[in-house]
């Protein structure tokens, strides 16, 4: 018996009806194993303690989503653009698995209302639906294997939320990806005038990006918000791209 079968059989038992539905509905086959796409969903502000001490909770699960996320994404890349360089293909998969763009997926596809957390109703941590989307396709991981997570991926949220050729059109904020990279990693980000050289139309800014109170990277340009632009591509060149 395949297990997209049995999960049909088990949502007709299961006192989580619903939640088969929803998943169902989303990634488009009722999952085998409901517990991890519950637990996918359980934000830590709702974090069950068990007897021996452990915390259920999404984290886990969004750690792994974003690395089966990230590996679909650049294998569908890479095999879509099969002539463009490494620099185009980190831009647009960056687009596609942004913390803004997963946030929106998130509620394009409901899924705020069925998570669980100790937010007041109607309220929610910013990135709270990115952070549960990625949960979802790590529990999908683990649930179905990889090769059933990468076709799921790719023919129900790349192929049907995402206009590619509009992607490819469309400017990335080099800004709002360290920023979304510090968020996600927990580092505390700022951007500082470093200099001011020059008179009047002549002037220019000299920024820069620092992480942890460490300079990463330095722009200057005419204006401070060009020069934040520049620094913040080189951050991202630094510490995304070529974190080595």
């Amino acid at each position: 018996m395949s297990l997209v079968f049995r999960g049909l059989i088990k949502s007709f038992f299961s006192p989580n009806k619903e939640l088969y539905w929803s998943i169902k509905n989303i990634l488009g086959f009722y999952p085998n194993n409901i517990f991890l796409y519950k637990l996918a969903l359980r934000h830590k502000s709702a974090t069950i303690k068990t007897i021996n001490g452990l915390k259920l909770n999404n984290e886990r699960l969004e750690y792994l989503g974003d690395a089966v996320l990230s590996l679909v994404v650049a294998d569908y890349l890479f095999r879509r653009f099969p002539y463009k360089k490494e620099g185009f293909l980190t831009q647009m998969r960056s687009k596609i698995v942004s913390r803004s763009t997963l946030n929106k997926l998130s509620m394009k596809l409901g899924l705020p209302d069925l998570m669980l957390s100790s937010f007041e109703t109607g309220t929610t941590v910013k990135s709270a639906g990115g952070d549960a989307f990625e949960a979802l396709i790590g529990a999908l991981y683990l649930d179905m294997g990889y090769d059933f997570s990468r076709k799921v991926i790719v023919n129900r949220i790349i192929n049907f939320h995402f206009d590619i050729e509009q992607l490819v059109d469309s400017e990335i904020s080099y800004k709002s990806r360290i920023l979304e990279w510090a968020q996600k990693e927990k580092k505390a980000l700022q951007f500082e005038v470093l200099e001011e050289i020059g008179e009047k139309q002549k002037k220019q800014y000299r920024v820069a990006v620092r992480i942890d109170d460490i300079v990463i990277a330095e722009g200057m340009d005419y204006s401070i918000k060009g020069a934040e632009k520049l620094a913040a591509e080189r951050a991202c060149q630094q510490v995304i791209e070529q974190p080595s």
